[in-house]
């Protein structure tokens, strides 16, 4: 330690009071004519230098990188093509990938490439990006959506997506992470493309097909750690600073003393997603573990970058935050102390619906103990914690939403996390039953929220989705496992537990992509897909802000908490609603009575026979099976 203390006062004095952004950007830099510029931020390295190898790792020329301001070093060398690997020296020995490299072909651990973003000619000139509004979102792990987990596969299913309603496609982190199996969440190089999925170019060609069908790209960054594989990051600087602490160790940082060349190097990242790949939108992974006490926080500076970047493509670009905060600070207005951020994910939406259909109270379900009452809490006010007390943490959790309205709050049914973090990764194809599954399904497409799907929830999939990773260090390996074990080590099925880094592991998460006509598979789909026709059939669907949810007389005092009412409006003409009741229990429950003077359709009803329920939909009264839903358009008629 006191050799890079001395080495960093060495490189870096100049740096003390630095407050602004230095000039360029960190990586290779290849333009039209073959010359290449790399600048890489080494305060802690004394005389280093680019190396040019071959693909077997010979050297085949040496370049000195000359000192820049701040810390930083740049070389520039002509005549040099896509696909030249390099390395980085930083001592006698130290030979390292350039943090800021965007193509790792060979791993985590091999040189880096050049690659140039010109080599792809993109056809989505007139693509203007997706309003929040409109986002129908689809998680999607490039590795286990199709067999052959690739972005040249994925495409080929693309318009199955279009068609069946999806807005906006939502990559799980495609950073280069260790080996060729894994979640994204451990990469090491923020600004590559992992080599299994295909690489830079194709990642580009996977963007574009999505534009020509109208779906939006949403990238997961991680911004709030490296990976423990291939993380040479802190040998080049100080990145990390022990003042805050992460569930993977020192954060990052953000707000001392010399930090700013640490808040750049995510800040060229975001450029360099929007610029390089066209990316329509960032979610940003567990916000709750980015530390920042500068004066301006590192969320808001990477909105502002955002919105500078989407106003020079003349595209829209949206920042989204996932949080279990249930903090609106995420999206109040700058000058309201907040961070300008678009929308974030609201959790506990997804805990009401699996509590209540699940039975579950393990964990942070714990919170959800009364699941029918906090759903409809969760319906009308959107965070169920806004400042009550959570037995989960021991503490007063969440604030209010304010004055933010729906669209402002991504909900989901299931995800990666809620799905991967169990222990054997099962979904609710497996957990529920097909009437449960469908009124999940209800729940989540009529809720006055942005609603995301996990890949394969439109069909039911049952295909487990379990934690795997592909580390090839064997201590990291082994601690993977033992994190695993002790977990779970209380559910009785800790014997049974998947082995994270079994190659069957992985292979067990590809999804099936199969509805058959005349399955249950088909008729959830069905179901997703009219669900999801609806949606933009109706204005009062466009209508975040004004809605109502109430418990209403099912006819029977025990069902005083089963039928719930979510009423949504037309903004511009509050007279045509769109009405929807949901059987939250097993009971067979009766609708109130029509009002004759209003005009009533009815819509959809869970339990028809294309949705793979058996219930009549003229029955009169309307009796409503157990755990059913029917959506109805109401007219109201204008009173004289």
């Amino acid at each position: 330690m006191q050799f890079q203390s001395n080495c960093f006062r060495l490189n870096y004095h100049s740096c003390k009071n630095m407050t602004t952004k230095t000039t360029g950007t960190v990586g290779a830099t290849l333009d039209k004519s073959g010359t290449c510029r790399w600048r890489v931020w080494a305060p802690l390295a004394r005389n280093p230098k680019l190396i040019l190898v071959d693909r077997s790792g010979k050297d085949e020329l040496v370049l000195p990188l000359e000192p820049d301001a701040n810390g930083y070093f740049i070389a520039e060398q002509q005549r040099v093509v896509s696909g030249q690997r390099y390395v980085i020296q930083l001592g006698q020995e130290q030979r390292r990938p350039d943090p800021a490299s965007s193509s790792q072909p060979d791993g985590v651990h091999a040189p880096s490439a050049v690659w140039s973003p010109d080599g792809y000619e993109w056809t989505d000139i007139h693509w203007k990006g997706r309003s929040l509004q409109e986002l129908v979102i689809y998680e999607l792990h490039v590795g286990t959506f199709t067999r052959e987990g690739t972005f040249a596969a994925a495409i080929g299913r693309l318009e199955q997506l279009r068609d069946l309603g999806v807005t906006a496609i939502e990559l799980m982190p495609v950073g280069q992470f260790p080996g060729n199996r894994g979640w994204g969440y451990d990469g090491t190089y923020w600004f590559a493309v992992q080599h299994s999925y295909g690489g830079p170019t194709e990642l580009q060609r996977f963007v574009d097909a999505c534009h020509y069908l109208g779906l939006a790209v949403i990238l997961d960054v991680v911004y709030n750690h490296f990976g423990p594989e291939g993380n040479y990051i802190a040998e080049f600087g100080p990145y990390f600073s022990d003042k805050h602490h992460t569930p993977w160790g020192n954060g990052i940082d953000f707000d001392e003393e010399l930090s700013r060349p640490v808040r750049d190097f995510v800040l060229d990242n975001t450029r360099h997603w929007m610029r390089n790949f066209h990316i329509d939108g960032f979610r940003l992974d567990a916000i709750h573990a980015i530390n920042d006490d500068s004066p301006t926080h590192i969320l808001a500076e990477i909105k502002r970058v955002a919105n500078e970047e989407a106003e020079q493509s003349g595209r829209l670009v949206l920042v989204i935050a996932e949080s279990n905060l249930n903090d609106v600070k995420l999206l109040d207005s700058e000058g309201n102390g907040g961070y300008s951020l678009d929308a974030q994910w609201s959790d506990d939406f997804h805990h009401c619906v699996h509590a209540l259909l699940t039975g579950e109270r393990d964990g942070y379900y714990a919170d959800f103990h009364e699941p029918a009452s906090q759903l409809l809490k969760s319906l009308s006010n959107f965070f169920v914690h806004d400042g009550c007390y959570s037995q989960f943490r021991g503490a007063n959790h969440g604030g209010p939403i304010g004055e933010h309205s729906g669209e402002k709050f991504i909900i989901s049914i299931q995800t990666h996390d809620q799905v991967g973090n169990r222990a054997i990764g099962d979904r609710f194809g497996t957990l529920l039953s097909p009437k449960k599954q469908r009124l999940a399904a209800g729940l989540l497409l009529l809720s006055p929220n942005i609603p995301m799907l996990f890949m394969g929830e439109e069909y039911g999939e049952t295909s487990p989705f379990p934690f795997f990773c592909d580390f090839g260090d064997e201590g990291i390996r082994e601690a993977v496992r033992r994190g695993r074990r002790e977990e779970f080590s209380s559910f009785a099925w800790q014997d049974t537990l998947p082995d994270p880094l079994a190659k069957e592991t992985f292979e067990s998460a590809i999804l099936s992509w199969a509805w058959p006509s005349g399955t249950l598979a088909n008729a959830i789909r069905n179901l997703y897909q009219e669900l999801l026709r609806i949606r933009v059939s109706y204005p009062a669907f466009r209508n975040y802000r004004d809605r109502q949810a109430e418990f209403i007389s099912a006819g029977s005092d025990s069902a005083r908490e089963a039928l719930v009412q979510l009423t949504r409006s037309d903004a511009n003409n509050p007279n045509d609603q769109i009405i929807t009741y949901f059987n939250l229990t097993d009971d067979r429950l009766k609708l109130p009575p029509p009002n004759n003077e209003d005009e009533k359709s009815l819509l959809l009803h869970s339990e028809e026979s294309r949705f793979g329920g058996v219930a009549s939909v003229n029955s009169n009264p309307l009796v409503l099976e157990p755990f059913a839903f029917v959506v109805f358009r109401l007219q109201r008629k204008e009173k004289s």
